[in-house]
């Protein structure tokens, strides 16, 4: 059963993202839920279904208890990393396009800053994660647990076949950091240039500092509704018109993998730019989960904006860059609003084709996409349009 058009983004809401935060990740997730639900025009009693995503999430017992859920019909897990969000979009886009509920919450909250505190047992949480145990055997004896040194040889193993150089890494950090400068809901407020990029220090070859996403805190939601429901609640009605999930080849090893440069995207999107009945040409505006730069270039390259290979130079001359040929993360993205698990990006994409972008605003932006990559290489992503 296609769902194309049967569900739509009816409620957005963000917490101020910062580091530092004084609540807990819960806390977060909560005042951001709650902003959501009323930014459809909702109230906490009419949610009857809930994705509480991320490995410190509250669960939906918490949320019954919490929000006073009269009839929670629906809840799911989606334990997938970064893919977690357009992943939870596909599961909330069949719930409400079958009938199983009408409004669906999915939220997410994070204070980094606690955990680094020893507030919180997240790493121990990490941890006992299955896909975690796949890189165990063969990257960790080597010293490598760290998702910038585990991703690290992926963007090695493209520069070496395809010629991707340093500075069109830099060209996705700096579209990025220009666009967070337009956002006040941002962690990042200086301006870089592409020899800030160059000259910023190593982390895991050839990740230089500003090719790593943020450590922030905070929280967002977005409520999912059906499409008939949408007609009465507060905003435009912006469609999910395509949206799928895919999973790399195994093994879950990076490292021994046929081809490293292979993500789950790839088998993904075709699904979703079918059942959504447009081209990556139809595109106005792009919010692609930007862990590491590289992981920016190989998504447009899955999706089919340009060739495998051709990703490092389809970024470069300002083509990411509002006003460029294909805007992208116009918030800022993990690299420079703030790492939550790219919900951020679900807000984001809702608000450009309500028109309500402020000063990122993509002009006439009628058809967006949105991206999730997740863990060794999960991929998701939902097209979505304004009505």
């Amino acid at each position: 059963m296609s769902l194309r058009d049967r569900s739509c983004v009816t409620g957005i809401g963000e917490t101020a993202y910062l580091r530092g935060a004084t609540k807990s990740a819960f806390e977060l997730q909560v005042e951001a839920s709650l902003k959501a639900i009323a930014d459809a025009g909702l109230t906490p009693k009419d949610i009857d279904g809930v994705i509480p995503i991320g490995i410190v999430s509250g669960t939906a017992d918490d949320f019954i208890e919490n929000f006073g859920l009269p009839d929670l019909r629906f809840s799911a897990q989606v334990p997938h990393g970064g893919a977690s969000p357009a992943m939870a979009l596909q599961a909330a886009a069949m719930a409400v396009a079958n009938g199983v509920c009408s409004h669906v919450l999915i939220t997410f909250g994070r204070n980094i800053s606690a955990v680094a505190a020893g507030g919180n047992k997240a790493g121990a949480r990490i941890h006992n994660m299955p896909q975690f145990h796949y890189v165990t055997e063969f990257e960790h004896p080597m010293g490598a647990s760290a998702p910038a040194q585990l991703y690290a040889p992926m963007a090695r193993r493209h520069m070496e076949l395809y010629g991707t150089t340093v500075e069109q890494f830099g060209e996705v950090a700096v579209a990025c950091r220009e666009h967070a400068l337009l956002n006040g809901n941002a962690v990042m407020k200086k301006p870089i240039t592409l020899e800030d990029h160059r000259q910023s220090r190593m982390i895991a070859d050839p990740f230089r500092l500003l090719d790593c996403s943020l450590e922030s805190d905070g929280g967002a939601a977005v409520v999912v509704s059906s499409a008939e429901r949408a007609r009465d609640l507060r905003h435009r009605r912006v469609f999910i018109s395509g949206v799928a999930a895919g999973h790399p080849d195994s093994p879950g090893s990076i490292t021994q993998r046929p081809d490293m440069t292979s993500l789950g995207l790839a088998k993904a999107a075709p699904r979703a730019f079918r059942m959504a009945g447009v081209t990556p040409a139809d595109i106005d505006v792009a919010e692609i989960y930007d862990c590491f730069t590289y992981a920016v270039i190989r998504q447009l390259e899955d999706m089919g904006f340009c060739a495998k290979g051709e990703g490092g130079p389809f970024v470069s001359g300002g083509r990411l860059r509002i006003g460029g040929a294909l805007p992208t993360n116009t918030h800022g993205g993990l690299l420079s609003q703030a790492h939550v698990w790219g919900l951020n990006h679900v807000v984001e994409l809702a608000r450009q084709l309500r028109g309500d972008g402020g000063r990122a605003q993509v002009a006439g932006a009628e058809v967006g996409v949105v991206t999730g990559y997740g863990d060794m290489g999960d991929g998701a992503l939902a097209i979505m349009r304004r009505e």
